[in-house]
């Protein structure tokens, strides 16, 4: 009489699909370390812009309440608490509060951008006599006896491996040049603005 058993493993093998389909210890623990670094980056950051960022009350609290805490160990069990509040975010949720801290870091970035600038620029300086006469025709109103003067003590300060004085003098010129040109720009788009009301 034939096994009707026979070939039969006595499950469905859809019975551990579920099981494969779940992240795995490791994946759910680095998800975990985020959301408790995420809660960290939140704690650093000033109590008004805590506030503004959009997320659950309690979350907001715990949060909140961590930063006012100095003992030590309070704080690590609060940060703990803060990171388990954490985890009860939705993705969307989490999403938002990421989006927010990288809008706030954004202007950091151009910062440093225009910082990287002015150091080039001041290089090109040092380098180049051509660069002088440039920025000379950039901004009528450079003293171009000073300017020469600093780049012939910066180039001499670096040979010599002195304190960079005249060096970072010409930094703040250029820095100075740069912040006038930016409120200009933006006094020419405000006014710009009045000129061009909204049609209605």
């Amino acid at each position: 009489m034939p096994n009707s058993n026979r070939g039969s493993t006595g499950f469905q093998s859809n019975e551990f699909d579920q099981e494969y389909d779940r992240p795995s210890k490791s994946q759910r623990k680095r998800e975990m370390t985020a959301l408790q670094v995420l809660g960290a980056e939140l704690i650093a950051e000033p109590r008004e812009r805590v506030k503004r960022v959009p997320m659950p009350e309690d979350v907001r609290d715990a949060i909140l309440e961590c930063q006012g805490i100095k003992d030590h160990e309070g704080r690590r069990r609060q940060l703990q608490y803060v990171g388990k509040k954490m985890r009860s975010l939705t993705e969307e949720e989490v999403d938002i509060i990421r989006k927010t801290i990288d809008s706030w870091k954004a202007p950091s970035r151009a910062e440093t951008a225009a910082m990287h600038a002015l150091e080039r620029h001041r290089e090109r300086l040092l380098a180049d006599d051509g660069a002088l006469t440039e920025l000379r025709a950039q901004h009528p109103e450079l003293d171009v006896q000073h300017m020469r003067t600093l780049i012939r003590n910066a180039r001499r300060e670096q040979a010599e491996n002195k304190p960079p004085k005249a060096y970072r003098e010409i930094f703040q010129i250029l820095k100075g040049f740069q912040a006038s040109a930016k409120a200009a720009a933006s006094a020419a788009a405000e006014s710009e603005d009045e000129e061009s009301p909204d049609e209605e």
